[in-house]
C-alpha cells in the first residue's frame, strides 16, 4: 500500500502536481501540513530530488518543528537536508553568511520589540520629539509599515518630501536606522527587508540561493506581506516550482502588515499556475462548519470555495447572551468545570477564544476563584522579564560588544556606582569619535569629567572580557553559569527574601535549563545561535499542550490551533465586529477582516462551540450596551440553539454608546435596583450600598481598608477594597457585608 493512499482526491493532486507555480486553497482543517510533507517525500522518494534542494517556509516555529517531524517520519535519514524554517530564521540563516555585502557584521543582534522600544526612546530624545505629541509607537508602526512595503528611509523620505507633516517621521526613520547600524543591530523587520536588499542587489548571492532551491513550498500564503512576497519570488525565480498553501478567507493579519491580494492574485502573478481546492474538513463536526460557511459566505472578497466534513452532525452551536461580563465569565467557567466533572471535557481540551486581550481580566478572575487550572497565551513573555533581559544583554555585550542598548542596560546591573551622568559622557563621547560605547569605555581615561567612575567602569570591561574567554573556550552553558557567578546576580535576589525575588530566581534557573538544553541539541552550539534563537521565540511556541489547563487567548493567536472543546466569548457588535470595524466608511473591508477573523475562531472548534456575549460590559471605566453580533446572526438557525434571537430588553443598544452610566463616587453611592434574571424568571432585588469608591470600610475578618473600586454585576456588586494589613481583595457586595466607617 503507497503512503499517498490515505490521501483524498485533491489532496493526491496537491502532492503529485510539483512543476511550475501551484496553488492550493486550503480550507481550515483541510489537511494542508500532510499535504506538504507528503509532497516532500513524493519529490525525494520518487523524483529522486535531492533534500538539499527543497525549502518549505512557514511562519511559526511551531509549525515548522511540527513539519520537521513529520517530514521525518515520512523520509527517514536524509531529512535533515531539507531546509524548513520561519520566514525570519530563514532570512537570519542567510544574513549570517551574506550580512557584510550589505554594510553588517555576520555575528549582528537581532533586537526585539522591547529593544526596539527602548532604542525609539533615545532616538525621540535625540531628535526633541514631543513624546505627548508623538507616541513612540507610532513611529514604530510607521516604519515597521514601511519595512513591510521594501521602503527603506531615504525611499521614505524621497515619497514623502513634500508633507511637510512626515517631516519628523523621516527624521527619525534616519536616526532610528543610523543607530541600529551602528549598533551591528537589525530589528525584526530587518531581516527581511534586508535579505530582499542582499538578493536584488547581489545577484552571485541570488544565484547561490536559486542554484539551491529547486522546489520551494510556502505556508499560510494568505499572511506574507509585500516584503515576504517579494522574498519567495526571488528564491523561487530560478526553477518557478513554487507551491503556495494558504486559505483567503484565514487572513486576519492586515494590522501587521498582511497582503490578502498576494494570494487573490497569484494566478495574475503566475498565469500558468494550477489551483487545486482542498475542501474537505477533517477537524469539524458538521453544524459547527454549517455556521462557519454561513458566516464566511457574507465576504466578497474571497475566492469561492465551501468546507464539507464527513465527520458527524455533533451538537448544535450554542449561544448565550448573559446580562453583563462578569455573568458571561461565569457562564462559560461553570460551563467548563461541569464538562470536566461529566467526564465530557476535560480542562486540556477547552480554550476560550476573545477578540481582546482585556477580555481575559474577569475570566481569570473566575477561574481562580473556582480552582482551575489555565494558562494566558499572550501574557508577558519568558524573555521580556527584567531578569532575564539582564541576563540575556551580558551575553549580547559578549557577542556584539556594539549593541548599545545591551552595554547600557547592564553597565551598572547589578549596581556598580556608575551614574546616568557618566554614562552620558561616555556615550557622547563614543558619539563624538565614532566609536560604539564599549570601545568608549575600553578608553575611560580619555574621556573628559569622567573623574572617579573611570575606575568603577574598568573592572566591568574586564568583565566583559574576560566572559568573552570562557564563552569561546568554553561555551554557552558555562558563559551563562559565570555570569551569574561573577556578577552575583542571584546573591543578591536571594538576599531579598520575597516571593518576587524567588520567583525571578526560578526564571533565571528556567533560562539556564534552556542553554543547556540548546547546547545539547544543536548541531553547532555557539553563542551567536542562542541568542538567535532566543529572538525568533514566539509567545504561541510556549503553548505546551500536554498539561491538563484551559488556554485562553486571542483569536489572531488561535489560528493554526485546534481545540476539542471552544468558547467565543464578546460576540456583540462593537466588540466583535470592533467598532472601529463597524463605523469605517471608505469599504467593507474593515469588517470583512473582521468576518475572517470569526470564521477563524468558529474553525477552531472540533466537537462542541459555545459563544457568548454580554449585554453589559465595562470598558475603559464607562458602562457599554452591545447587542448580539452580527456574525451570530449570519450562522444558519438550524444549526444553532440557545437564546440567540431573544428579543432585546428595553434600552439595549445595537452599538457602543458614549452616554453610559459611569462607575460610581465617593458622592453617589450605588442605589438599588430589581432586574428580571435570565432563565430563572425570578425578581431579584440588589440592596442599595450606604459606601462608595474612596470610603472607609471594616470586614469581619479583614479589618479595615479603603474602597477603591466597585462594579456594576448582574446579580450583585463587585467590591474591590484595599485593606490595611490584607492587602487588596476582591469580593460581592452581598457577601463581604462592609460597614461604612
Amino acid at each position: 500500500m503507497s503512503i499517498y493512499d490515505s490521501l483524498n482526491e485533491e489532496q493526491k493532486k496537491g502532492v503529485l502536481t510539483t512543476d511550475g507555480p501551484v496553488l492550493l486553497l486550503a480550507g481550515a482543517g483541510s489537511g494542508k501540513t500532510r499535504v506538504l510533507t507528503h509532497r516532500v517525500a513524493y519529490l525525494i522518494h520518487d523524483l529522486n530530488v535531492s533534500p538539499f534542494n527543497i525549502m518549505a517556509i512557514t511562519f511559526t516555529n511551531k509549525a515548522a518543528g511540527e513539519m520537521k517531524e513529520r517530514i521525518e517520519n515520512l523520509v527517514g535519514m536524509g531529512s535533515e537536508g531539507i531546509w524548513v524554517a520561519t520566514f525570519h530564521s530563514s532570512c537570519v540563516r542567510i544574513l549570517r553568511r551574506f550580512a557584510d555585502r550589505i554594510g553588517y557584521d555576520t555575528n549582528f543582534t537581532i533586537y526585539d520589540s522591547d529593544d526596539s522600544k527602548t532604542l525609539m526612546k533615545e532616538v525621540c530624545k535625540y531628535c526633541n520629539v514631543d513624546t505627548k505629541q508623538y507616541k513612540e509607537r507610532t513611529f514604530l508602526n510607521e516604519i515597521s509599515s514601511a519595512k513591510n512595503e521594501l521602503i527603506n528611509e531615504e525611499m521614505y523620505a524621497n515619497q514623502n518630501s513634500s508633507d511637510f507633516r512626515k517631516e519628523i517621521y523621516i527624521r527619525v526613520y534616519r536616526e532610528y536606522q543610523s543607530r541600529l547600524r551602528a549598533n551591528n543591530a537589525m530589528d525584526f523587520d530587518d531581516l527581511i527587508m534586508k535579505t530582499v536588499e542582499l538578493l536584488k542587489y547581489q545577484p552571485d548571492v541570488l544565484k547561490v540561493y536559486q542554484d539551491r532551491f529547486h522546489y520551494v513550498m510556502v505556508d499560510e500564503y494568505q499572511d506574507t506581506n509585500t516584503a515576504q512576497f517579494e522574498l519567495v519570488r526571488l528564491l523561487a525565480s530560478g526553477s518557478e516550482n513554487i507551491c503556495v498553501v494558504g486559505d483567503d478567507d484565514q487572513s486576519i493579519y492586515k494590522f501587521r502588515g498582511a497582503n490578502i491580494y498576494n494570494i487573490l492574485n497569484f494566478e495574475k502573478y503566475y498565469p500558468n499556475a494550477t489551483v487545486i481546492k482542498l475542501e474537505q474538513n477533517y477537524r469539524s463536526t458538521k453544524n459547527i462548519l454549517q455556521a462557519a460557511n454561513g458566516v464566511i459566505a457574507n465576504n466578497v472578497g474571497r475566492k469561492e470555495k465551501k468546507l464539507w466534513t464527513a465527520n458527524d452532525e455533533g451538537d448544535k452551536v450554542h449561544f448565550e447572551m448573559l446580562d453583563s461580563a462578569y455573568e458571561e465569565a461565569e457562564y462559560i467557567v461553570r460551563d467548563i468545570v461541569k464538562q470536566n466533572r461529566n467526564n465530557q471535557y476535560g480542562f486540556g481540551d477547552s480554550a476560550i477564544l476573545y477578540r481582546t486581550n482585556a477580555q481575559s481580566r474577569i475570566l481569570e478572575e473566575k477561574f481562580i476563584f473556582e480552582g482551575v487550572p489555565y494558562k494566558i497565551v499572550g501574557g508577558v513573555n519568558f524573555y521580556a522579564r527584567k531578569e532575564i533581559k539582564d541576563l540575556l544583554s551580558y551575553m549580547k555585550t559578549v557577542d556584539n560588544s556594539r549593541d548599545d542598548l545591551a552595554v547600557q542596560r547592564i553597565i551598572n546591573v547589578p549596581k556598580r556606582g556608575i551614574g546616568q551622568t557618566s554614562i552620558s559622557r561616555a556615550r557622547d563621547f563614543a558619539i563624538n569619535n565614532d566609536l560604539d560605547l564599549f570601545e568608549a569605555l575600553e578608553h575611560t581615561d580619555r574621556i573628559p569629567n569622567l573623574g572617579r567612575a573611570a575606575s568603577k567602569i574598568a573592572p566591568f570591561v574586564d568583565l566583559i572580557h574576560e566572559l568573552r574567554r570562557i564563552s569561546a573556550d568554553q561555551g554557552v552553558t558555562a558563559l551563562i553559569n559565570a555570569i551569574i557567578e561573577k556578577t552575583g546576580y542571584v546573591e543578591e535576589l536571594k538576599a531579598e527574601k520575597t516571593e518576587e525575588a524567588d520567583a525571578r530566581i526560578e526564571n533565571i534557573d528556567e533560562l539556564i535549563s534552556k542553554v543547556v538544553d540548546y547546547e545539547d541539541n544543536a548541531e553547532e552550539p555557539s553563542l551567536n545561535g542562542f541568542l538567535e534563537e532566543v529572538a525568533l521565540v514566539a509567545d504561541i511556541d510556549s503553548l505546551d499542550e500536554s498539561v491538563p489547563q484551559v488556554v485562553m487567548m486571542t483569536l489572531h493567536a488561535a489560528k493554526g490551533l485546534e481545540f476539542e472543546n471552544v468558547y467565543l466569548a464578546g460576540m456583540e457588535d462593537g466588540l466583535f465586529p470592533s467598532f472601529m470595524s463597524i463605523t469605517a466608511s471608505d469599504d467593507d473591508s474593515e469588517i470583512e477582516e473582521e468576518r475572517r477573523l470569526c470564521y477563524v475562531g468558529i474553525t477552531r472548534a472540533m466537537k462542541r462551540l459555545t459563544m457568548t456575549g454580554a449585554k453589559m460590559r465595562m470598558v475603559r471605566g464607562e458602562t457599554r450596551y452591545g447587542a448580539i453580533s452580527r456574525f451570530v446572526k449570519e450562522i444558519p438557525q438550524e444549526c444553532m440553539e440557545g437564546n440567540t434571537w431573544e428579543p432585546k430588553p428595553r434600552g439595549y443598544m445595537d452599538a457602543p454608546i458614549d452616554s453610559a452610566p459611569k462607575k460610581p463616587t465617593k458622592s453617589t453611592p450605588l442605589m438599588a435596583q430589581t432586574y428580571k434574571a435570565k432563565n430563572f424568571g425570578t425578581e431579584i432585588s440588589k440592596k442599595a450600598l450606604d459606601y462608595g469608591v474612596g470610603d472607609r470600610v471594616k470586614h469581619a475578618r479583614f479589618g479595615e481598608g479603603d474602597v477603591v473600586d466597585i462594579t456594576e454585576g448582574g446579580r450583585d456588586y463587585e467590591v474591590t477594597v484595599e485593606f490595611d494589613v490584607a492587602g487588596r481583595k476582591k469580593m460581592f457586595a452581598s457577601f463581604a457585608k462592609l460597614e461604612k466607617i
